[in-house]
């Protein structure tokens, strides 16, 4: 990675980390000329992550990112059967990926089973539910804890990804565009995710069927590099026609019958 590119990534990391920031404060701690950091600037705003105000910029709120509270408690039941379906794709011995999410956070609730599972993640909650299960080794990405995700974020932390051999990565997702893009709502994890799935043998994406055309923010991969969606009934005929034209398999989630 160049000298330039990593600065921008740290840019990019500090103004969202401290909301709004002076130019002249740029200038100062990513020592850099006023010409400098007005041209990372431009590129970081014509990127979507930051907009300019007066005299500095801020971090861009277009994003309406829920607390993650809320979200968690929207179709949480066909949240755990899409955990649980996505269980099945996991093998003794798997090295995995544990997106950060209010739907990949129950995977490991129906791991018991599982034997000499790793699972790498940045996802505070995918770690507290592991840690009942000792035959599932957890390795957590390091990064200042994003209360509004409940995941550990920093510069360094999608490129930790490139050093493990990871066979399977279960993806979160804000929504899924009608073009099959798929989006998140969080900047701060925009190159988390995009690392998952290219450091990863096959990548999975677990979304219930309300989130099928919508989009949020960031585009953070295709849903061609998907081998598979776990998704439910609900999905809409058109989604799953745009599923199968991109050479991805489906699963359907049954919801418990109790």
């Amino acid at each position: 990675m160049g000298m330039k590119t990593f600065r921008l990534r740290q840019m990019e990391q500090y103004i969202l980390e401290h909301d709004t920031v002076s130019m002249d404060e740029l200038c100062t701690r990513f020592a850099v000329s006023m010409n400098t950091a007005r041209m990372d600037v431009a590129y970081l705003t014509k990127k979507g992550t930051i907009r300019k105000i007066y005299g500095g910029v801020c971090a861009n709120q277009t994003n309406n990112l829920v607390p993650f509270e809320d979200r968690q408690l929207r179709n949480m039941e066909m949240k755990r059967a899409i955990c649980r379906a996505a269980v099945s794709l996991v093998e003794d011995g798997d090295v995995i990926y544990i997106d950060s999410g209010t739907t990949t956070m129950y995977m490991a609730d129906y791991m018991e089973n599982k034997k000499n599972v790793t699972i790498i993640t940045n996802s505070l909650n995918a770690i507290c539910r592991a840690v009942p299960y000792p035959d599932l080794t957890v390795i957590g990405l390091p990064g200042t804890l994003e209360r509004r995700t409940n995941s550990f974020v920093s510069v360094e932390t999608g490129r930790m990804l490139e050093y493990y051999n990871i066979q399977k990565a279960f993806m979160a997702a804000t929504g899924v565009g009608d073009g099959g893009e798929v989006t998140n709502s969080s900047p701060l994890e925009f190159e988390i995710k995009g690392s998952a799935i290219k450091n990863s043998a096959h990548a999975y994406l677990l979304v219930d069927s309300s989130k099928f055309g919508k989009t949020a923010l960031m585009k953070y991969a295709n849903l061609s590099q998907m081998e598979q969606v776990i998704t439910d009934k609900g999905i809409r005929r058109e989604h799953l026609e745009m599923c199968r034209e991109a050479g991805v398999k489906i699963m359907m989630a049954e919801p418990d019958s109790d």
